[in-house]
């Protein structure tokens, strides 16, 4: 585990204050844990896109294509 002394601002204490109340846990750590946690969830993982999804559908369906050499990749 890594410790870490931070400065954050009166609003964001009473963020973490509001969470930690939520989720029932014990100390402010846990609290800015389970913020990181929704964070990593909405905005490093984001779910595709339907068209991207579809597109990907489509591709999956078509026939595939052999290629002996890259030259021919091309043509």
């Amino acid at each position: 585990m890594v410790q870490a002394i931070i400065s954050i601002s009166k609003e964001a204490n009473q963020v973490l204050n509001i969470v930690k109340a939520k989720y029932n846990l014990k100390d402010k750590s846990q609290a800015i844990e389970k913020v990181i946690e929704e964070y990593e969830d909405e905005v490093l993982e984001p779910e595709l896109r339907p068209e991207y999804i579809e597109r990907l559908k489509h591709i999956e369906k078509s026939p595939a294509v052999k290629v002996d050499k890259v030259e021919d990749l091309f043509k």
